[in-house]
């Protein structure tokens, strides 16, 4: 549920969602800083975890977020500047991912 922080933002930190473990396993985690009432995105961070997948990053298997003063993609370790067009994009994208390397996973497709 999204609440305000300083009167110029909203933060919208849903709780962790746990993946089951005939899906692979792992945690989703997300974080979006808005700025208000524009809505425009100041910050974000999208996180797949899963240290069954990647132990190292802390089992950040595919991460997503503009810390650092600009927008990039984590993947098992190695991190790759991104362009942003929108956060909607960027999440549908994210979703995609996640679910495609969590399945590549479950069936044995990863080493």
């Amino acid at each position: 549920m999204p609440f305000k922080t300083p009167e110029t933002q909203e933060v919208y930190a849903p709780k962790d969602v746990k993946i089951p473990a005939r899906l692979g396993g792992g945690v989703l985690k997300e974080r979006v800083v808005r700025e208000w009432p524009s809505r425009k995105v100041v910050l974000y961070a999208l996180a797949y975890i899963n240290p069954l997948v990647h132990s190292g990053d802390n089992g950040r298997v595919l991460g997503y977020d503009n810390r650092h003063g600009y927008s990039h993609r984590h993947f098992m370790g190695t991190v790759t500047p991104e362009p942003f067009t929108t956060y909607e994009a960027l999440y549908e994208r994210f979703q995609q991912e996640w679910q495609l390397i969590a399945m590549q996973f479950v069936n044995g497709e990863m080493t």
